[in-house]
């Protein structure tokens, strides 16, 4: 069973001030955004890393690394590694490689020294750029292979060959896949996917222009990138790079964002410490949180709607540049990711998502074996399952990597359960899964409700009420064991659950 969902209208422009409305841009490139930004923003605030940075600043310094990269040998179309921490220089750096019709190859911190070598020789770089800080981590692949140019991120050169304004379609960067299971994969995307993606990001709330943003998330995370870097950039918004997550709250407090880019674990944290220490932790001017790569609780944006603060589901995939779709009526619905964003076409094929669009992936870098997988008739099979209203609201209801087979022959997707034992208050996740041929629920309390209730045994209590949801779910569906775990789930680095 399949049904066509074609994107025929901007269903955001309602929820926008008229005015922000007709001052976004939708770009064909990085370069033509780049230039644009810097003509209309050039002595605003760019980028806070230890000191402020204008757009005209970040210019200069873009120019000067791409003479660098020039005078090192790279050509448009080239392989360049981009392999540092969050910071101003991964910023400079994405720039100055895309700017220049390089494609930029973006690489996790948390690689070892044999995995960073492998990627240099698999994808033929001409150059790596890298922060000193991950020196160690560069010297196996400095011995091994001399093909490689290394260059210090903090290199300048004199003799800058200026801006090139690829074609749309061609390579604009790599970003591997952060799956909780199985081998990790390069998308390639395209400048026309990252500016459609960029362009989404803008779309769905008022005054999105001159915002101040924090980045926590890894800019080498799709979320973390082109939400949060690169939606900030083309709106003439301010970014505060948090280098140390640890120091979040406290740089939080003095720099006093409009805007964050949270996954929902780390939205529940801030909640919580804003408990312990009053909401002033924000810094008094938040009114914004987008929070996607995970199911987003409804109870965040209750609770965040008490502080006055709009938190707003979404969802989007490496492959697609980020967004999908969004939630302009997460007080209507707290439990949907929204409307699909506009310039892509959905089908739904036996419950399983199927993609289209200008914000879609070229393919999985050197994999065919994979993208054959992945695609069917030029269509793209996200692995997720859905269900979408008569008002075009998308509901996630699991994963088909994730399906759990019973010994009836019954097929369970888990997050559909789980996103019933997530509606109590107390709950702030929840894992189902298969044990001796049943199903096996654990759930990680939420311990700010649990503080108030006033029941003796609270476990006991916990229990009671997740049995009494339990009892609500078709038989085949319900759990025989419920766990209560003390700490949270173990996570990647995108802060997704891992599953067994």
């Amino acid at each position: 069973m399949e049904q066509l969902y074609e994107i025929k209208e901007n269903v955001f422009e309602k929820y926008m001030d008229p005015e922000d409305l007709a001052k976004i841009v939708r770009y064909g490139n990085v370069s033509e955004m780049w230039e644009d930004c810097v003509k209309k923003y050039g002595d605003a605030a760019a980028v806070e890393d230890g000191s402020t940075r204008t757009y005209s600043m970040l210019d200069e310094d873009i120019a000067s690394l791409r003479a660098a990269l020039s005078e090192a040998g790279v050509a448009a179309g080239d392989m360049v590694g981009v392999y540092m921490p969050n910071s101003y220089e991964f910023i400079k750096s994405f720039f100055a490689v895309t700017t220049m019709g390089a494609v930029a190859i973006l690489m996790p911190v948390q690689l070892d020294d044999k995995t960073v070598y492998g990627i240099t020789m698999g994808f033929k770089f001409k150059a790596l750029i890298y922060d000193a800080s991950l020196e160690e981590k560069v010297a196996f692949a400095k011995n091994t292979n001399p093909n490689t140019q290394y260059i210090d991120n903090m290199a300048a050169g004199t003799n800058d060959p200026g801006m090139i304004y690829p074609a749309s379609e061609t390579p604009c960067c790599v970003m591997f896949t952060g799956g909780t299971t199985g081998k990790s994969k390069g998308a390639i995307l395209s400048h026309k996917a990252m500016m459609t993606g960029t362009y989404n990001g803008c779309l769905g709330y008022k005054h999105v222009f001159g915002k101040r943003y924090m980045i926590v998330l890894p800019m080498t995370h799709v979320f973390g990138l082109i939400r949060n870097t690169l939606t900030s950039i083309a709106t003439g918004s301010f970014l505060h790079v948090v280098r140390n997550n640890k120091e979040m709250f406290r740089e939080m407090a003095m720099f006093r964002p409009t805007d964050l880019i949270l996954v929902p674990a780390l939205a529940e944290l801030a909640l919580n410490v804003s408990r312990m220490m009053g909401p002033q932790i924000f810094g008094g001017q938040l009114e914004t949180i987008i929070c996607g790569a995970s199911v987003v609780p409804p109870y965040l944006v209750k609770e965040y709607a008490k502080l006055g603060t709009k938190l707003y589901p979404g969802y989007g995939l490496t492959e697609s540049a980020n967004l999908v779709s969004g939630n302009c009526e997460c007080d209507k619905y707290p439990e949907s990711v929204g409307f699909a964003y506009p310039n892509q076409t959905l089908k739904v094929v036996d419950g399983e998502l199927w993609l289209k669009g200008d914000n879609m992936m070229l393919g999985y870098a050197g994999n065919p074996e994979e993208n054959e997988k992945a695609y069917e008739d030029g269509w793209f099979k996200t692995g997720d399952l859905v269900r979408i209203d008569d008002e075009g609201f998308i509901f996630i209801v699991g994963r088909i990597k994730d399906i759990i087979v019973l010994s009836t022959g019954e097929n369970i997707s888990p997050e559909e359960i789980e996103n019933k034992f997530v509606e109590p208050d107390f709950v702030q996740d929840a894992m189902v899964s298969e044990e001796n041929g049943k199903l096996k629920l654990e759930v990680f309390p939420r311990a700010a409700v649990v503080a108030a209730i006033e029941a003796e045994d609270k476990n006991a209590y916990i229990k009671s009420e997740l049995e009494k949801v339990n009892m609500t779910l078709p038989s085949y569906q319900r759990v025989t064991s419920i766990v209560i775990r003390e700490e949270d789930f173990p996570r990647t680095p995108a802060m997704k659950k891992i599953r067994k």
